[in-house]
């Protein structure tokens, strides 16, 4: 007897998806580009850097033909900014952070044309066809070119991949990593916080489940979804469970209690017409 496969996504096949998001190599060696089912990759011509698949991107430094340069979130001082706006930050105590701004979106505040940010590239498929890329495939995991880190402060935040993506980095390109051990640490951190932040809204799952509604989740990683899928799918139908147990026991104490004073008096009015 074969049994039920769980609701959702497993964690391997969440990490199995975020294997298509793109990174930045520096080849080390010439490579023609390749033509793959998401389309067409960049020629490697060193010391030229290049964007690929995080995938493609691993098996190249395994076999020692590109370094990856890690993204711009992804560096101690980063994650160290992360985490201290998580924990320190009034306004996000219970909440996460903001994820990355998406291409076209603007800031608050942000009222002058010279810091509109730039409307979205559209890419093309095989057939020639365009279109636009959308969250949570975006390139949120590439380096910064050297005009965009002057805005590196005001665009560091966790994109939503975040946790796989820096594992697997850690994993195959630690030595290409700025201080691998710290950022492995921070990481480890910046779990166990938001993890402890979604046990917490305990009580906002008993609001949505008994007056209706949602969660919001914005800001939360796919990996973190995936691993609290289970928790919080069986709060919910147990806090449901309860709800209708007491409406179950209110209407059998109703029925117990006989008519109400209202309910003869409406009797009566009945008889009378």
């Amino acid at each position: 007897m074969a049994f039920p496969l769980p609701r959702g996504i497993s964690p391997s096949e969440i990490e199995f998806i975020s294997e298509m998001e793109m990174v930045t190599v520096v080849p080390r060696q010439r490579l023609e580009g390749l033509d793959l089912l998401s389309g067409p990759t960049e020629k490697l011509l060193p010391p030229q850097r290049a964007t690929l698949p995080l995938w493609l991107a691993i098996l190249l430094k395994r076999q020692r033909r590109v370094n990856i340069v890690p993204p711009y979130w992804l560096h101690p001082e980063s994650l160290q900014i992360i985490l201290q706006f998580e924990t320190e930050t009034r306004e996000y105590t219970d909440a996460f952070s903001p994820p990355p701004r998406l291409p076209g979106q603007r800031r608050p505040g942000d009222d002058n044309r010279r810091n509109q940010p730039p409307p979205p590239r559209p890419k093309h498929t095989l057939d020639g066809e365009r279109y636009h890329p959308s969250p949570p495939f975006l390139p949120q995991n590439t380096a910064l070119t050297a005009g965009e880190e002057s805005e590196r402060d005001k665009e560091i935040a966790l994109p939503y991949h975040w946790l796989e993506v820096g594992n697997m980095l850690l994993d195959a390109a630690s030595d290409d990593l700025t201080e691998p051990d710290q950022i492995r640490r921070l990481l480890k951190d910046l779990r166990e916080v938001r993890m402890s932040k979604m046990r917490k809204g305990v009580d906002i799952l008993d609001t949505a489940a008994t007056a209706g509604g949602g969660v919001a989740l914005t800001g939360v990683g796919a990996m973190e979804i995936g691993e609290m899928r289970g928790f919080v799918a069986g709060v919910v139908e147990g806090l449901r469970k309860i709800g209708a147990s007491r409406e179950q026991a209110r209407r059998e104490q109703l029925a117990e209690e006989g008519p109400t004073q209202a309910d003869a008096q409406d009797e009566d009015d009945d008889m009378e017409f």
